[in-house]
């Protein structure tokens, strides 16, 4: 008998692996916690700041620039955070009039495809 640890999505299982006459039998102990992940060195926003509309990175990269902050006005189309991804610089841009409800990323975060980076109201 074997006993393996696996991690599958974040979560941790014991496994025993038993060889009897060429067949092979498993059991799988319930999951553990997983071990916690460091935190990041950005603050974020309370989950409870996040505005209606949400703007997610499309593609990862790492924070140029923040043009904005929380509670100001923006109109469609003001660029709210450059980013460089792929050696290029590419801009977010406000996809409609509105009020910034929470910045979720600072000027040399890096950050992976569908992270929140700035919400409105």
């Amino acid at each position: 008998m074997k006993n393996y640890t696996i991690t599958v999505n974040g979560n941790v299982y014991d496994v025993c692996v038993e060889e009897a006459d060429g067949a092979v039998s498993t059991s799988a102990a319930a999951p553990k916690a997983a071990p916690k992940a460091a935190p990041k060195a950005a603050p974020k926003a309370a989950a409870g700041a996040a505005g209606s509309v949400k703007i997610s990175a499309p593609m990862p990269g790492k924070v140029l620039k923040v043009n904005t902050s929380a509670g100001a006005a923006v109109k469609k189309g003001d660029v709210l955070l450059v980013f460089e991804a792929m050696k290029m610089e590419n801009d977010i841009t406000a996809p409609q009039d509105g009020t910034i409800a929470s910045v979720n990323v600072s000027v040399g975060q890096s950050f992976e495809p569908g992270e929140l980076l700035v919400s409105l109201n």
